[in-house]
């Protein structure tokens, strides 16, 4: 008999998910999940934390590996596993390594192709593993005889292509025995290709001769693969220029020396446009372009001088070299940056500020923005719905320290109401800032009630502008279906269960607004609901010309 000590399927994943760091599991409990949540709930390293649906948990479970590295959703077989495909597919987008496991029926039921509940009643069970093979980089149906490997394998891949991944766990094989991890899952790095390296680094060193200006571009990639250090690091290596696509925003410390804001293509603002299009040499570091990061496809990088940096594989110029990690190409870049000697640029060292507001009774997008600029903690998570809200937070510079969550290539209205309760459970000493729209608030908003009832205790900042002002830029800006229902947004708290010492505020004017943050200041324990009633058709200046650009993308007429 071995001595190799046994666990459950169940505790076995659950470990390697404490290795990761993930210490909450979110989700909805089903039929064919609760003998795995009977495990959750006596595991001393893991919290449950129950949904409203599935589509929150998912969008949760995204919001909470941005700041964790890693998170999981458990769900029922079919009903509850298609109702989280959605957030799934927006962590794929978004290069989030989210796990999502699915309870399904017995292995005998499956084998059998009987047609019990939750099925399509054909006696075929991969309908819905299918599904998910689309939106995941890994997926397996766990046996009690596969489910060591087949859980390491799927779990290493979240990690190293940091995207989503499923896994199947069928009723009778949770509680089944199997051999105890005996390594760490994730083993040390790959050895780096020194050869490679080296001669990438000696074709960008060619690139960087004789320049006078050099600028690093960071996107969402950069932050998902844990690049915040090494950035940093190559930024304090010579006098460069820094900016973000939308994507990427928080990745650098937007209060350091040379940052020239978000770039969104001929959309940008002067000093981000300049400080991009006009360097003599471009470093690309994890930013993949979209329509919504580029201002609809216009930006301007010239191939002859852009270095670029994606997952394991690294350009300089026209020349590709694959299998390059970028946590290495930037530490060596960081060296041939040294050894150029590059002057200072102009403005360096002005930093990015959010211009102030002065005058008028009336609360526009402008005094929203410049007081939630003056408002965010240092270390906060600036959470800001797809929308106005979105292009709004563009314009305002992070604290230090601080962290940025949004969803500008998925674009799924609603995302960031539960996206905050992931963050506010994943970092709990960082406060939580989320501004939602009106429309999109409605989408989600019985999370509210999950927040109070786990303790989280962000401050919500709800835009009442009267329904889609996202939309009606674009099209139909008086159209009926641009409409919502005119909802009691400060009633919702105590609506969901809130405490007594929830704060719940509506404000119309700028000072109003200043109170209310100040009051928020005050109760950093405590969830803070502000409804600010703007304009109908006051949006953002970043949001108006993007929605342009969108309407003709679209073909649609005026």
């Amino acid at each position: 008999m071995s001595d190799t000590p046994h666990v459950t399927v169940a505790a076995y994943l659950l470990r390697r998910l404490r290795e990761l760091g993930v210490a909450h599991l979110f989700g909805v409990p089903g039929d064919y999940n609760l003998g795995f949540l009977d495990q959750v709930a006596d595991s001393p390293d893991h919290v449950w934390v129950g949904t409203c649906n599935e589509l929150d948990a998912a969008y949760a479970a995204d919001g909470y590996a941005r700041l964790r590295g890693a998170a999981a959703l458990v769900t029922t077989f079919g009903v509850g596993e298609l109702s989280a495909v959605n957030g799934v597919a927006g962590a794929y987008a978004e290069s989030v390594p989210v796990v999502a496991v699915t309870g399904m029926p017995a292995t005998t039921v499956a084998t059998a192709g009987r047609p019990v509940h939750h099925t399509l009643m054909d006696g075929d069970y991969g309908h819905f593993g299918r599904m998910f093979a689309e939106v995941t980089v890994a997926r397996a149906d766990l046996t009690a005889d596969n489910a060591p490997a087949e859980i390491d394998r799927v779990l290493r891949a979240m990690v190293r292509q940091s995207r989503p991944v499923h896994l199947n766990l069928p009723t009778d094989v949770v509680l089944a025995r199997v051999p105890a991890p005996d390594e760490p899952l994730l083993a040390a790095a790959e050895p780096v290709d020194e050869g490679l390296l080296r001669d990438f680094l000696a074709s960008c060193a060619r690139m960087l001769d004789g320049a006078r200006s050099v600028t690093v571009l960071a996107g969402h990639e950069a932050e998902r693969y844990g690049l915040r250090g090494p950035l940093r690091e190559l930024l304090a290596a010579a006098p460069v220029r820094s900016a973000v696509f939308s994507s990427g925003k928080g990745v650098l410390d937007e209060t350091a020396a040379g940052f020239a804001g978000t770039y969104t293509g001929e959309i940008s603002d002067k000093r981000a446009r300049s400080a991009v299009e006009d360097a003599d040499c471009l470093i690309l570091v994890g930013a993949p372009v979209s329509d919504s990061v580029t201002g609809g496809f216009s930006h301007h990088f010239a191939p002859e001088r852009t270095i670029e940096l994606r997952p394991s594989r690294a350009a300089a110029g026209r020349a590709v070299y694959e299998g390059i990690g970028m946590a290495e190409a930037v530490g060596g870049l960081g060296e041939v940056l040294r050894a150029v000697r590059l002057p200072v640029p102009d403005g360096y060292g002005e930093g990015v500020a959010c211009p102030p507001v002065v005058g008028g009774d009336e609360l526009t997008q402008r005094h929203l923005w410049s007081a939630v600029g003056s408002f965010l903690p240092e270390g906060s998570v600036l959470v800001a719905e797809q929308g106005t809200a979105f292009y709004g937070a563009q314009e305002v510079p992070l604290p230090a320290d601080g962290r940025f969550v949004g969803q500008p290539l998925w674009g799924s209205i609603g995302y960031t109401l539960p996206a905050t309760l992931g963050t506010a459970l994943a970092a709990p000493e960082r406060r939580s800032v989320l501004v939602i729209g009106d429309g999109s608030l409605q989408l989600t908003a019985q999370e509210l009630g999950t927040m109070a009832r786990y303790g989280a205790a962000p401050v919500i900042v709800v835009v009442n502008n009267d329904g889609y002002t996202v939309e009606r830029a674009i099209h139909g800006a008086t159209a009926s279906y641009n409409d919502i229902a005119a909802w009691d947004y400060t009633a919702l708290p105590a609506a969901f269960g809130a405490g007594p010492g929830t704060v719940a505020v509506r404000v119309t004017t700028p000072a109003e607004l200043a109170d209310a943050l100040a009051l928020a200041a005050r109760t950093p324990h405590e969830l803070v609901l502000i409804e600010a009633v703007l304009p109908r058709e006051d949006a953002p200046e970043l949001l108006t010309a993007l929605a342009r650009r969108f309407a003709e993308q679209n073909a649609y007429g005026a």
